[in-house]
């Protein structure tokens, strides 16, 4: 018996493709066996208010009935199963969602297309609220297959959590049944250093139920949050086969190949990889340095530019955009995402930069952005903002009588700057990507609708000091591609002369580490400096973070890459009473 891995990737709705997909896996491919597709294979996921669309339920019940009926034509043969993930909808008579579920469908040749398991797990934090949607299932899934007894799970299933008042995996275990093997449908969001952990609870479960472990997960980038696929199998902790990264792909993995092996005694309730170890803060403390956060190694670096290479293709994709434009300013971070969108440039894609100076701008900006346009081989524009601050200036002093001076004259050339870019955006059908990093977000080191604008974020789940980490990944790989002075030059906005980023903020080694305690909901600020950190750091950024709600409130969507990210996932009353930040 084989078991084939279905990694797909189509855009939620599509159901035609939908259709496609399976008619030609019966069709042109070896079909004997088991054949696994995603969670939500059969409509796409995250669905969220889709699910309660009129016109979705309607076209979702056809595109079922359409396959239960070509399923039903085809000749009867007791040796082949598609296990396919989708919703299920209990309607009232005015075809309304009384009831919605996330199962797992069976198609078999000659019969209609039945459900057999409901997702028994529903997660409701960070970027989750199927509690919103879905009712939970109360059963175990087992469904017997030639004599073969296949244990089945949704995604979250797979994650002990004590705020669940059922564990499926205990719960299977409870039955009492010999496995043959266990199978997980999953549409589970990408993040560095996931898969790991992925691994390991399926090594887990493994030797928890004794048997072979397959797990299949989609392929997408949905707004900004990715899915990486990297579906794999393993028995025990022996790893049988591993999928490409952010690629559609198929395995077929023949189950009579399997080799013994000596299953461990695990107590389910003690293990350590829970779905709350998945949010552990990503920083390192031992009493000879302050706490920072662990570098990211070589092979992070390239995966980290593969995700964010890939979320904003599937974003310019799926919006019918195939033009990028960046304002181009000298600085390290939107040279990053000039580079990495040159890195991941299609055939049929364009990019361009444009570098917008004021009197305030370097010539070593110039240098710079000239020198990385000609390594990248792309268009470079010069479009200077003087002239139009000077005229609106001038018409601040003319009918307002009051110079445009301090704060509000740094922070006109930015909104400049941003009316020029969109405007070029307009006049080209470009999609505007936003340069601003994770740090300068958390602090409102940006200005409102300004260096703030962009149709989405390619680095606002990076912080400052993972930028550097990144640019040197790439010259090392790129034979120094982004120009050496860009690394190396003091961070500046270059809106005043002289300016640089230190003149307000922490180092930004110590600021992204203050800042990942916050994100992760784990520290408190006298924590933070029993760690070893400046009282004074900890209490401003804390105070620059609480103020900075309202930007990051109206900010564009950010390509999702950690597990804590601002954005979808994350939901934060603006107007609030902050003081609890810094109660030391």
């Amino acid at each position: 018996m084989k078991i084939h891995l279905h990694q797909t990737h189509q855009t939620i709705a599509c159901f035609q493709d939908i259709q496609n997909y399976i008619f030609d896996v019966y069709t042109h491919q070896p079909v004997q066996g088991i054949h696994l597709f995603p969670e939500s294979f059969l409509c796409g996921y995250p669905l969220m208010d889709l699910c309660l669309n009129y016109s979705f339920i309607t076209s979702y019940q056809k595109h079922l009935q359409a396959i239960s009926t070509w399923a039903q034509a085809l000749p009867k043969d007791e040796n082949i199963i598609f296990l396919m993930g989708g919703i299920k909808y209990t309607l009232t008579q005015d075809h309304l969602p009384k009831k919605i579920e996330n199962v797992i469908y069976l198609l078999k040749p000659g019969e209609e297309l039945r459900d057999i398991y409901t997702k028994m797990l529903l997660p409701n934090y960070d970027i989750f609220d199927e509690k919103k949607y879905f009712d939970p299932g109360k059963t175990v899934g087992i469904y017997l297959f030639n004599n073969k007894n296949i244990a089945l799970m949704i995604c979250e299933d797979m994650w002990p959590n004590a705020s669940y008042e059922l564990d499926p995996t205990t719960e299977l275990k409870k039955t009492g049944q010999p496995f043959d093997l266990v199978i997980n449908l999953s549409a589970s969001p990408y993040d560095l250093r996931k898969q790991d952990k992925r691994i390991m609870r399926a090594q887990e479960i493994s030797h928890l139920l004794k048997a072979p472990f397959f797990y299949v997960n989609r392929v997408g980038g949905e707004d900004e949050v990715l899915f990486d696929g990297q579906s794999f199998a393993v028995n025990g902790n022996n790893i049988l086969t591993k999928l490409n990264r952010f690629k559609k792909d198929c395995v077929a993995i023949d189950l009579s190949t399997f080799k013994k092996t000596t299953y461990q005694n695990i107590d389910n309730d003690k293990v350590t990889t829970t779905w709350e170890s998945l949010f552990v803060p990503n920083i390192i403390t031992n009493s000879k340095k302050l706490p920072h956060l662990k570098p990211l190694t070589d092979h992070e670096c390239l995966e980290a530019i593969e995700a964010l290479g890939f979320g904003v293709n599937e974003y310019a994709r799926k919006c019918g955009f195939n033009k990028f434009l960046v304002a181009l300013s000298g600085g390290i971070d939107s040279c990053l995402v000039l580079t990495i969108l040159k890195l991941h440039l299609t055939k049929t894609q364009n990019l361009e930069a444009i570098y917008m100076p004021s009197k305030f701008s370097g010539e070593l900006s110039l240098i710079i952005s000239k020198q990385l346009c000609q390594n990248l081989k792309i268009p470079f524009y010069i479009l200077p903002i003087e002239d139009v601050k000077a005229t609106c200036k001038s018409l601040f002093t003319k009918h307002l009588n009051q110079d445009l001076q301090g704060l509000a004259d740094e922070n006109i050339q930015s909104r400049l700057r941003s009316t020029l870019l969109l405007a070029r955006a307009n006049q080209t059908n470009a999609i505007a990507i936003n340069t601003s990093n994770k740090s300068e977000i958390a602090v409102g080191y940006s200005t409102i609708y300004g260096d703030s604008v962009g149709a989405i974020s390619l680095l606002g789940d990076v912080y400052k000091s993972e930028v550097y980490m990144l640019a040197q990944y790439i010259n090392k790989a790129h034979h120094n591609i982004i120009p050496l002075e860009a690394i190396q030059r003091p961070p500046t906005a270059e809106l005043r002369d002289n300016q640089k980023d230190t003149d307000s903020l922490p180092p930004y080694d110590i600021l992204d580490v203050i800042l990942e305690g916050i994100l992760s909901y784990r520290f408190t600020a006298y924590q933070m400096i029993e760690m070893g950190l400046s009282a004074h750091h900890v209490l401003s950024v804390y105070k620059l973070y609480m103020n900075s709600e309202y930007k990051r409130s109206q900010f564009c969507p950010i390509i999702k890459i950690k597990p804590k990210s601002f954005g979808f996932g994350y939901r934060v009353p603006v107007a609030k009473d902050g003081a609890f930040y810094s109660d030391v």
